[in-house]
Formats: structure tokens, sequence, C-alpha cells
């Protein structure tokens, strides 16, 4: 196996791009057989659909943002102020609230990311595949990323100011501003919140999918399937 390795090592080095899709394509693999170009993009499509089903859909549930301290949406920096003023006084219950409403508006804009992510997992092509197999640790996140961000973004940003609504995000911040608004010598302020709760959910959303992307690459055990296992043996 070192030696398959060392020899795979000294291949990279020597070749060029255009002759490195002949080597994935031909490279043998335990048990023998060859994997085809079809084989190599199932198998990132298979983990891709894993990390979706398995991280992102964690997101959509109730705590799934507030509880996960990967993810957890906090103020942002100008209202970082908000929150320690709140505090600082004895009204800390009031600033976990004012948190958790925006955590909440994450974890319902998720439930519209599966059939984004779908759409762009069927699109992989061979090409797609062999770059985010022989990629970074992230590669088939920053794939994902590339392909949905605009269009999650877009569905994300109504979903976060309806749920706003739904949860009286608006009451609850209106009352939590003005508060701070009226301790002395504050600054007042009053920002956009939507803007800024849709880009953390989008950074939520692909933050666990590269957990799951990593977990793939690093550990054999979460290679689930027969196809997982065979394809990612190529960059081990």
């Amino acid at each position: 196996m070192i030696r398959k390795l060392l020899a795979l090592v000294l291949i990279f080095n020597l070749i060029s791009c255009a002759e490195l899709q002949e080597v994935v394509n031909n490279l043998p693999q335990q048990g023998g057989g060859v994997l085809s170009n079809v084989d190599i993009a199932s198998g990132l499509r298979q983990a891709l659909d894993l990390g979706i089903d398995k991280q992102v859909s964690k997101l959509t549930q109730e705590d799934g943002f507030y509880k996960n301290e990967l993810v957890k949406i906090l103020l942002p920096e100008e209202l970082q102020k908000v929150d320690k003023g709140l505090r600082d006084i004895g009204l800390g219950n009031l600033a976990d609230e004012g948190l958790k409403v925006l955590n909440r508006a994450a974890e319902d804009a998720v439930k519209e990311a599966t059939p984004i992510f779908i759409a762009a997992v069927k699109d992989i092509t061979f090409d797609d595949a062999k770059n985010i197999l022989l990629g970074s640790d992230k590669a088939a996140t920053e794939y994902l990323t590339n392909k949905t961000q605009t269009a999650l973004y877009n569905s994300f940003k109504p979903v976060i100011y309806d749920s706003f609504s739904k949860v009286g995000a608006d009451q609850i911040w209106e009352n939590l501003i003005n508060k701070y608004n009226a301790i002395p010598f504050t600054s007042n302020v009053n920002p956009n919140l939507t803007d800024y709760v849709t880009g953390e959910a989008l950074k939520g959303v692909y933050t666990m999918i590269a957990v799951e992307e990593k977990e793939i690459r690093n550990k054999v055990s979460s290679r689930t399937t027969d196809l997982l296992r065979k394809v990612f043996a190529l960059q081990d």
C-alpha cells in the first residue's frame, strides 16, 4: 500500500494536468477493477448528498443553529455593545431572546436549501468530480458554494424576513434596541438584521457541509457505501 502511495505521489509530480484525467481514469482499486468516470462522479454525488442529508438537515431543527457552537448566530459586531449593555443591567434574558429569534429565522430558511443543493449535485461532471477528489479538504464544499450561493441567498432572505415577523423578532428587537438606546451615554443603533442573518445562515450551511466532507475524506469509517470507499481511496 505504501508503495502505491509513493508511486502515486511521484506520478502526480511528474505528469502534466492534461495527463491527470488519464491517470485517474485508469488507477486500479483494491480488489481489482478500474473506476470509470461515471463511478467517480457518482461517488462524489453520494458524498455531497450524505453531507446535505446528515448535516444540513440538522440545521433545520429547533436549536439547529442556536445550540450548535459551530454555526450559532451571534449579534453583528456593531450590536455586540447592545448585548453587553443589556446583560450589564440585568437584562440577560432579553438579550438571549434576541439571539434566539435570529437563529430561529436561520433554521426556518435552511429548509429551502435542500432542492437547490440537489440540483447542484446532479450537475456534477467528471471534471468537477476529479477536481474535487484531488483538491483540498473543502473542495466539495467550495464547489457547492460557487454553484449555490446566489440561489440560496435569494431563497433565504425572504424566508428570514417572514420568519422575523412570524416569531415576533421585529417586536423583540424593537424592544431590545429601545431598552439599549435608553441606557445613558449610549449611541442609538438600528441595523438591518435580515441581511446579516441571511449571510450568517449561508455560512452555517457551508460550515456543516465542510464538517461532513472532512469526515469522509479523513475517516474510512465515514464512507458508508462501497462506492464511497472505492472513490475516496483514490485520494488517500
